[in-house]
């Protein structure tokens, strides 16, 4: 058989399983939930979702609700958002340059590997077309998580996705693609519990289910998040330092419609995260 023709044939298979992946990933049916209760009754809210939220559908969890605005929706909530297009990574996901020259990778078939020097500081700088947000990324107690975060950012990962998610019931905004079913095709373990969750706080999302992690975050605007704190299993990894009127104000953009607590009035994209160190 011919070197090409081998060749032609690994990109084959390439391409199967990355289509493989991506229909699985629509499939699934898998919540973002965040519970919070008070003594009479424990109302579930659906907080992060990796695939697609069904209206009226009952889920595959007995435990879970899906919060989901009815299909009357106005068009504001769901306003048709597009990410840019980007690479594929099979196989181990190598540790990316760190010059700005990777080409936007938004798939990957592993977790990366340690990319990091947890000893050093970094600093995430989101440029929205709200403003710029600033955050200090702690390293110190979640290292594994900032390394995630780092290098889907080194990749490009965020650049041109939303902030699709404004819930004003709980204080936080949510991003990280160009809705909740967006992921970077792998999970990662969540570090440590007990969180208590504050105005200011970067924090992963995830499904109600354990290490289930993968691109998606979330802002802390205000103290209605310490609902969130019964659970405490929410990953912070980083806090404000710069920006925090920009959060606030897209958190203030909540349309009132929409899943997942309202959508922003209008698209709120993040033109780029970069990260620095030192």
């Amino acid at each position: 058989m011919g070197t090409d023709k081998r060749n032609r044939q690994k990109q084959n298979r390439a391409a199967a399983r990355e289509a493989r992946a991506r229909m699985q990933r629509r499939n699934a049916v898998k919540s973002r939930a965040i519970k919070w209760g008070g003594l009479a009754a424990v109302v579930v809210i659906v907080l992060f979702a990796v695939s697609r939220l069904d209206s009226g559908s009952s889920g595959s969890s007995t435990d879970t609700t899906v919060a989901s605005s009815s299909s009357s929706s106005s068009s504001a909530d769901t306003t048709t958002l597009t990410t840019l297009p980007g690479e594929s990574v099979t196989g181990n996901t190598p540790c990316p340059k760190t010059d700005g020259s990777v080409k936007r990778t938004t798939m990957f078939e592993k977790a990366p590997p340690m990319c990091i020097d947890a000893a050093k500081t970094y600093t995430a700088t989101f440029d929205t077309s709200e403003g710029t947000v600033e955050v200090a990324l702690d390293t110190k107690k979640t290292p594994n998580t900032v390394n995630n975060f780092v290098v889907l950012s080194r990749y490009k990962y965020y650049d041109g996705s939303y902030i699709f998610r404004t819930d004003p019931s709980i204080d936080i905004i949510q991003g990280g693609g160009a809705s909740n079913s967006d992921d970077p095709g792998y999970s990662i373990k969540d570090e440590a519990n007990g969180f208590k969750y504050a105005e200011g706080d970067l924090v992963m999302a995830r499904t109600a289910a354990p290490d289930s992690a993968g691109g998606q975050f979330f802002f802390v605007t205000g103290s209605k998040a310490s609902l969130l704190d019964s659970q405490g299993t929410y990953v912070t990894f980083g806090r404000i330092t710069k920006g925090l009127d920009v959060v606030k104000k897209i958190i203030g953009l909540n349309s009132g419609s929409g899943d997942l607590g309202g959508a922003p009035s209008r698209p709120v994209k993040i033109t780029t995260v970069s990260i620095t160190e030192k």
